[in-house]
């Protein structure tokens, strides 16, 4: 099977991705409505498609393209995991010509993720800065 990086969603595809969210427990809330204004308003997006265009994988990215950079929803279809997809799509994102000079980029993930992004120099030690969060909404039940 071979593989292909994209930056672009076909209406198909986007419905493909709104499926992938709805199988996951931090996402599964997600409407098609959404996601399209979602896409919209992502700076970098990256999709990883089978030989028949099918969504497989994807990213995105927000960034001011000179300092900051994040990495949102690095999601891999659930029949297509453990086979090192994950990684092709973390080596598009983070290979991407755009991000090269970008002086940070940041994700979130599960501690259980942490030794998988780790390959690619992300660490949890950032000594005294740390992450705040406020919620607008109720976005996990």
């Amino acid at each position: 099977m071979s593989l292909q990086i994209i930056e672009q969603l076909t209406e198909n595809q986007i419905s493909e991705l709104v499926d992938l969210y709805q199988n996951e427990f931090w996402s599964k809330k997600r409407t098609h409505q959404d996601v399209v204004k979602m896409l919209a308003a992502s700076d970098i997006i990256v999709g990883l498609v089978d030989d028949c265009e099918q969504l497989i994988g994807f990213t995105r990215v927000l960034t001011d393209f000179v300092y900051m950079a994040t990495i949102y929803d690095v999601i891999i279809k659930p029949t297509y995991r453990k086979m090192g997809f994950g990684a092709k799509l973390m080596d598009a994102i983070i290979n991407h010509p755009q991000l090269n000079t970008v002086e940070r980029i940041t994700l979130h993930c599960l501690p259980e993720m942490i030794p998988f992004y780790e390959r690619w120099g992300f660490t949890s030690d950032v000594s005294k800065i740390q992450r705040m969060y406020k919620f607008q909404k109720q976005t996990f039940q």
